[in-house]
């Protein structure tokens, strides 16, 4: 499926230089891995955000055994003076849920500016993210396993910031709620979570 640039809001070069930094961002960091070029062909969201992609990125040297999957068209959907997001995700094996659910990341952020979605906020899936997983919500979290190369992507007339998007079960959820990011965070770090693992029990 081809789709124009061209955001809500934006000219289709804004748009575009936005597209096009990302992807020269992620050829820079994923040097040996392939690039594919993504996009969801069910659900709303163009509506919200007509330039949405995805570039699955494969295993590699950057990270071996790990597919990694990067938004773009989110910050010319939803940015504010130049400051947009664009969200990371990654899973053991390759799967369209990842599309999907950053599709769904995608359509939410893009909705009312009450809704906008930062660091440490989290969403509800209202379903396994994927089957046999007990992760049903989600966390915006630092993209880690990628710091410091994938934190920050500049362009002239913007930057957006990378939030990776964790799958997380609902105790967990309630946990940052009551205690915060970083505590969470602190309990991911513990158990030596393995954030591609879709049977993994909570850490809480």
């Amino acid at each position: 499926m081809s789709l124009p640039y061209g955001g809500a809001g934006l000219d289709g070069s804004a748009a575009a230089r936005a597209a096009d930094a990302v992807d020269r961002c992620l050829h820079d960091v994923f040097v040996g891995h392939s690039l594919e070029s993504l996009t969801q062909d069910e659900g709303p969201i163009y509506a919200r955000v007509p330039d949405f992609r995805v570039h699955a990125v494969s295993p590699g040297p950057r990270h071996p055994g790990r597919w990694t999957y990067v938004t773009t068209g989110c910050w010319s959907a939803a940015n504010h003076h130049g400051h947009g997001h664009e969200f990371v995700l990654t899973t053991y094996e390759f799967t369209r849920r990842a599309v999907e659910l950053l599709a769904i990341t995608a359509h939410f952020h893009a909705g009312p500016p009450i809704e906008r979605l930062g660091l440490g906020h989290t969403t509800n899936l209202g379903e396994a993210w994927l089957p046999g997983s007990a992760c049903d919500h989600t966390l915006l979290s630092l993209p880690y396993p990628w710091l410091p190369d994938l934190e920050i992507v500049s362009w002239d007339g913007g930057h957006a910031e990378m939030l990776w998007v964790l799958p997380i079960t609902r105790r967990e959820r309630d946990f940052k709620r009551e205690h915060g990011l970083e505590a969470l965070e602190r309990r991911f770090e513990a158990a030596g979570l393995d954030y591609t693992d879709t049977a993994r029990a909570s850490v809480v």
